[in-house]
């Protein structure tokens, strides 16, 4: 089954890091996505940019809107995504709390539904 793993976390506690503990905590991250490579549970996995360089999409009868930033006011973002596959959801539930952003922020864990 594939799941995406959504890593939600408060940017202000990424701009309260050191140099040397956010370069650990990148390390971290890179070294277990080659984790999950070679373990065969990576399909693809990306880092996203700050919410502040984001913008929100709606139609609403048929005419657009844009606005600045995303939708919600969080303290949390959605930070990035790991898609994996494993054999059940205490697999992916196993691969998420390995995700080192997980000691920071929350890793939400959600099973991609199959069209067809």
């Amino acid at each position: 089954m594939k799941y995406l793993c959504q890593v939600w976390f408060d940017g202000a506690i990424l701009d309260a890091m050191t140099k040397e503990e956010k370069a650990e905590l990148d390390a971290n991250s890179l070294n277990y996505d080659r984790d999950l490579v070679e373990s065969g549970h990576m399909i693809v996995a990306q880092a996203l940019q700050s919410p502040k360089s984001a913008v929100t999409v709606r139609v609403r009868h048929g005419e657009m809107s844009v606005t600045d930033g995303p939708f919600a006011e969080t303290k949390e973002a959605l930070g990035g995504f790991i898609l994996i596959e494993t054999k059940d959801l205490n697999d992916a539930i196993r691969v998420a709390a390995g995700i080192p952003l997980a000691k920071l922020g929350a890793i939400e864990v959600r099973p991609i539904h199959e069209f067809g």
